[in-house]
């Protein structure tokens, strides 16, 4: 009888209706394995989640196929793509035309041999009621309304995308998981447990291939600390060894997002000293120690560092920071939002993420790093950043000028600009030399 029909059964009898997909085959593999196989990936930032006009609202192109493909082309082996759903939904329903568009992108990541992480993102704040003028009576917390739709937004995803193969993972929520209004700190993680628990039982009600299907829970505020804490409960999935934890990665902040000082710290400018690593080290040694006593690996669904800072040391964290979740079987996803991947033909990657991605395939030391820098990058890094360079290489290395002298045998298409008025000073490099090799 029609009229006896749950509102979540006529969502999910919409949802596979417009499906329209051949059911892929599902291997059995655990959170573990895939973590092994998911290497190194990138978000697809500020498109498919942005709140003001879906996909370009936030100044990025549609994504094609043709940008897809090079990401797997870079390494890549894992695409989170963000997605906004509530802002676009009417009255709970999430237009065909939204879901048949993620599905075309969904398609092509999967179709480049990657994985592809599929989530529900910020949304305009609705899960967590974070935009206090918005949501006067309930800020703050998982309302009434949340309640309902999340799981009717979650049918919806997960009966249209049941017929995927294992490379599609659904991913719960963002970060909005503070719920500070809740009552009090153990009322807030306890509200994100029964979030990600509501993820769970919906999501693995849909049957099909998402009865096994890898599922990443969130953790609280998607902290290291917070989330490694004895306050953090993880949820209960009846399928064992087919969860991940979500956590980001963008520590310190005054190095990685701030671009001036602020009344609560300094800016940094640098990073890679030995306090700096021993930081990076001590949290995702905690973060380890978390993974290992729950059997759970972490998806560090975003790590990313401003594209203002100098960029030797951009490559050094980003190098780190990838190198300490591989050495934890961690997967490490890159914040993207068309800054270090151009998003417009021929899609080239930024000199300091070339320069990660080349380290962390081991294609060569210290020396190429640098001749890459000067040589095969060529001008558009600026003089200072080969200086600073030299100087986090060789702390010797005082003026200008002598960082050309120390590090020229690796810079064989800069020339210094001699004993002139440039001496001492940043633009002593004056640009490639036509005659070098």
């Amino acid at each position: 009888m029609a009229g006896g029909l749950r509102t979540s059964s006529i969502l999910g009898l919409f949802a596979l209706a417009g499906a329209a997909h051949a059911a892929e085959p599902m291997a059995d593999i655990t959170a573990w394995d895939a973590a092994r196989q998911m290497g190194i990936g990138v978000n697809i930032g500020n498109t498919l989640e942005n709140t003001t006009n879906w996909e370009t609202g936030w100044g990025n192109p549609r994504i094609t196929q043709a940008y897809v493909e090079s990401l797997a082309r870079l390494g890549f082996k894992t695409v989170r793509l963000p997605v906004a759903w509530d802002t676009y939904a009417h009255d709970g329903r999430i237009p065909d035309a939204r879901l048949a568009r993620v599905a075309e992108v969904v398609d092509w990541i999967l179709g480049a041999g990657m994985y592809c992480v599929v989530n529900i993102h910020w949304d305009g704040g609705w899960i967590d009621s974070s935009n206090k003028e918005k949501f006067r009576k309930t800020f703050a917390t998982f309302s009434a309304d949340a309640q309902k739709k999340f799981p009717e937004y979650w049918t919806q995803i997960a009966n249209y995308f049941a017929d995927r193969s294992e490379r599609l993972v659904f991913e719960a929520l963002n970060e909005e998981t503070n719920f500070e209004r809740e009552g009090s700190t153990q009322r807030a993680f306890a509200t994100l447990t029964r979030v990600n628990q509501l993820f769970i039982d919906t999501v693995r009600k849909t049957g099909g291939n998402n009865a096994k299907r890898l599922l990443i829970v969130t953790g609280y505020s998607t902290d290291f600390t917070k989330t490694a804490s004895a306050n953090y409960v993880l949820p209960v999935d009846p399928v064992p060894h087919k969860l991940m934890i979500s956590v980001h990665y963008y520590t310190p902040w005054q190095f990685v997002g701030m671009t001036e000082d602020a009344s609560w710290g300094k800016m940094q400018l640098t990073w890679g000293s030995e306090s700096d690593v021993a930081e990076l080290d001590r949290l995702f040694d905690l973060m380890q120690g978390f993974t290992q006593r729950h059997d759970i690996p972490a998806f560090i669904g975003e790590f990313g560092v401003t594209d203002k800072k100098e960029a030797a040391s951009r490559v050094r964290w980003m190098t780190a920071v990838a190198q300490a979740s591989f050495k934890r079987k961690m997967v490490p996803v890159l914040w993207d939002t068309g800054g270090d991947i151009a998003r417009h033909p021929p899609y080239a990657a930024s000199p300091a993420l070339q320069l990660t991605l080349q380290t962390l395939r081991g294609d060569g030391g210290t020396g190429n790093v640098i001749k890459e820098l000067g040589a095969v990058l060529g001008w558009r890094l600026g003089p200072q950043a080969i200086v600073e360079y030299c100087r986090s290489r060789d702390p010797v290395v005082a003026e200008v000028h002598e960082a050309y002298i120390h590090c020229s045998k690796f810079i064989p298409r800069l020339t210094p600009g001699g004993d002139g008025p440039r001496r001492g000073r940043p633009d002593y490099f004056v640009g490639p030399d036509p005659d070098a090799g």
